[in-house]
């Protein structure tokens, strides 16, 4: 039997390519910890996720090259992940966050703060650390859609987040009385917002998720100026009222030179529990267009079900309370592909969010 390399196994693996990034595996620096023992080669593969979509195909692509070589009997892989991080972000605010989220919408009552908590919660069961920050000041839902309810402690100066669902929460719905209205200028919210981004001990976080109030007002603008977003997610249903709504929020993050990673239509259609019909409440298409339309990826449709408002009243987010539904099914894909072109954009920046000049942002009181 002849002797086998570790020259040969990375020779192998330089014919793998990562499917989204399109360079070979030990290019990206993808290949860790090559063992020969006998025929049988094992490495590891470092993802730049752990919500890989693609990890299946990696894997098996890894293999059946590898198992090419002469004198190779077997082969192990160990997957490990590695999240890259915004290195603008890390020098800004001297946070241990690896990349900020944001996910917006042009109107309310599209399911905004629905898809901000289900997203969250996607990463994490992937493996990721994540954390959740309700910037919607005036409107906060996320302490009743994670089931949280106490009241954050503070030591040494710092807030400590509470956890819902292994997700690290903050909220003005932590420390506000929910009967009481906040009737706030845009500077206290703006002061609040960076409050909640270098007074709150978030430690070490792969995402941090952030549920923007709906339109374009004062919360985005406070983010931009506080600190650099790698990204934002907007959330539309079908119908041409809402789509239209949604180029404003479009064109306010290109504005403000935050990369817009993907369009989700939430909503998008009722499957009928007794028939199976398919039931169109909102129109079909509208986000798909709108997505096109403006050079943006489109993430997918998340259907409407009563589980998912079950959920959200409830506190158990549909991706908990129900994990096989179609709807925590798709949510669960989108939020790979968030993390996956968040991956994409730390490589090729251009290739992510880019479109036409922006309309001219009119910035009220400013």
């Amino acid at each position: 039997m002849s002797q086998i390399s570790k020259e040969q196994v990375l020779a192998a693996l330089r014919r793998v390519m990562e499917p989204e990034l399109h360079q070979d595996l030990v290019s990206l620096k993808m290949i860790e910890d090559i063992q020969i023992d006998r025929g049988k080669a094992s490495f590891t593969i470092v993802l730049t996720t752990p919500a890989c979509p693609l990890k299946a195909q990696i894997e098996a692509e890894a293999t059946a090259a590898v198992m090419e070589i002469p004198g190779v009997t077997a082969v192990e892989i160990n997957l490990d992940s590695h999240v890259p991080a915004d290195s603008r972000l890390m020098g800004n605010l001297k946070l241990e966050v690896r990349n900020t989220i944001a996910v917006a919408s042009g109107k309310g009552g599209v399911g905004k703060s629905t898809v901000s908590t289900n997203l969250a919660l996607s990463l994490a069961m992937e493996g990721a650390k994540v954390g959740l920050l309700d910037a919607d000041i005036y409107g906060p839902n996320i302490p009743l859609m994670m089931g949280v309810d106490k009241t954050p402690r503070a030591i040494d100066g710092k807030i400590i987040p509470p956890m819902g669902h292994g997700v690290k929460l903050i909220s003005m719905g932590f420390l506000v009385d929910p009967k009481q209205p906040l009737i706030w200028r845009g500077p206290m919210l703006h002061g609040t917002i960076r409050q909640f981004l270098e007074d709150v001990k978030w430690g070490e976080l792969d995402y941090l998720i952030i549920d923007l109030p709906p339109g374009t007002g004062d919360a985005s603008l406070s983010l931009a100026q506080s600190m650099s977003l790698t990204g934002a997610v907007i959330v539309t249903t079908p119908q041409q009222v809402a789509t239209t709504d949604v180029i404003r929020s479009i064109g306010m993050f290109r504005q403000l030179k935050v990369p817009i990673l993907g369009l989700v239509e939430n909503m998008s259609y009722f499957i009928a529990p007794d028939t199976g019909n398919r039931y169109d409440i909102f129109g079909t298409g509208g986000g798909k267009k709108m997505a096109d339309e403006n050079h943006l990826a489109f993430m997918g449709e998340i259907p409407i079900e009563i589980a998912v408002r079950e959920g959200g009243d409830a506190g158990t987010p549909i991706v908990v309370r129900n994990p096989d539904s179609a709807a925590a099914q798709a949510i669960r894909k989108v939020a790979r592909t968030v993390a996956s072109l968040v991956s994409i954009y730390h490589l090729a920046p251009e290739s992510v969010g880019q479109a036409p000049a922006a309309p001219t942002l009119n910035v009220v009181g400013q």
